[in-house]
């Protein structure tokens, strides 16, 4: 299944004590919750439970009679059109839109958990990231008796399509810089450069909705496609003009959204990258380029354990709009 050496077991923890590492983290106990699918329309309920060390981010059909395994890894993603999609082409089984839930995870260095889904694709709730991390809050977060893995990145890995591009860079701690150019006068350019430390994800990025247009979300309806779009779950623009009567929640809401979809796309790595992510009009294939590019190369990583001097070393986070 892997390309790669799993990465659970990439480093030796001979005599391990915990002593000036990083530990991995799991939930302390399994909550759940249900919504409507972006897609489908149809309700769903996934539930989160509490995992042991280097289990990873697995997902689980219930609905399914033999109940497979879907680990979120960049090699297991079959489709990115609409979003990050897990699953098993020859089989016809899928699980779509798991970036948001996969932003949250990442935000709040969760790296153990196993996802109950009895569906074809995580529910939508409100668009972004915030309610999942609600349910993170409401179960809090156990420390695991191992070192927290991250991949270091040893040299810059670029990818471009379609005038999109991502790049990696060797940097202390994890940096995303997007930049985001739309017609629409409601967008236009935005940019924002977010460095990643305990709480920055929930308090700046976590609440920004997935957004589109009215009249790509028409012909996504004609396609059988956004039945369980609403404006509720999402930010629609008509032109120039956002429809939705409350508002945006930022100012630039939409690159800020666009930085929590790479968030949970670059973690399906199977760990979290050490390094400066720069991404201009990026989006979930690009995303995944950037990891099969990165990952291919075995003189462009390490996996090494995080030490808490070097999450200490991180400087404090930087946001930057333009």
């Amino acid at each position: 299944m892997n390309n790669i050496a799993d990465l659970g077991s990439a480093i030796t923890q001979t005599g391990f004590s915990g002593d000036g590492y990083v530990l991995q983290r799991t939930l302390k106990a399994s909550i759940g919750c249900a919504g409507v699918g972006l897609h489908s329309g149809q309700k769903i309920r996934i539930t989160l439970h509490p995992a042991p060390a280097d289990h990873g981010i697995v997902f689980r059909r219930t609905d399914l009679d033999d109940q497979p395994l879907f680990p979120a890894r960049y090699d297991g993603v079959i489709d990115t059109r609409l979003c990050t999609c897990l699953g098993d082409a020859a089989r016809g089984i899928k699980i779509g839109t798991i970036e948001h839930l996969m932003a949250a995870l990442a935000g709040t260095r969760i790296d153990n958990v196993l996802i109950d889904i009895d569906a074809d694709e995580v529910p939508v709730m409100d668009g972004s990231s915030a309610p999942f991390n609600f349910l993170i809050d409401c179960v809090g977060i156990e420390e695991l008796d191992a070192p927290r893995q991250v991949i270091e990145v040893l040299k810059p890995v670029e990818v471009e399509y379609n005038g999109c591009t991502a790049r990696v860079e060797p940097a202390n701690g994890f940096e995303i810089d997007f930049e985001i150019d739309f017609a629409s006068k409601a967008i236009a350019n935005q940019r924002m450069s977010v460095k990643f430390d305990d709480g920055v994800f929930v308090a700046d990025i976590a609440r920004a909705r997935t957004f589109g247009f009215l009249h790509e979300v028409e012909a996504m309806r004609s396609a059988g496609l956004a039945r369980g779009g609403s404006l509720d779950n999402a930010v629609v623009l008509s032109g120039d003009e956002v429809m939705n009567e409350e508002g945006l929640r930022y100012e630039d809401e939409f690159v800020r959204h666009k930085i929590l979809d790479a968030l949970g796309d670059l973690y399906t790595a199977g760990n979290q990258l050490q390094g400066k992510v720069t991404a201009y009009k990026s989006g979930h294939h690009v995303n995944n380029l950037l990891l099969q590019a990165l990952l291919a190369d075995e003189d462009a990583y390490r996996v090494v354990p995080l030490t808490k001097a070097a999450l200490r070393g991180v400087s404090e986070p930087m946001l930057a709009t333009a």
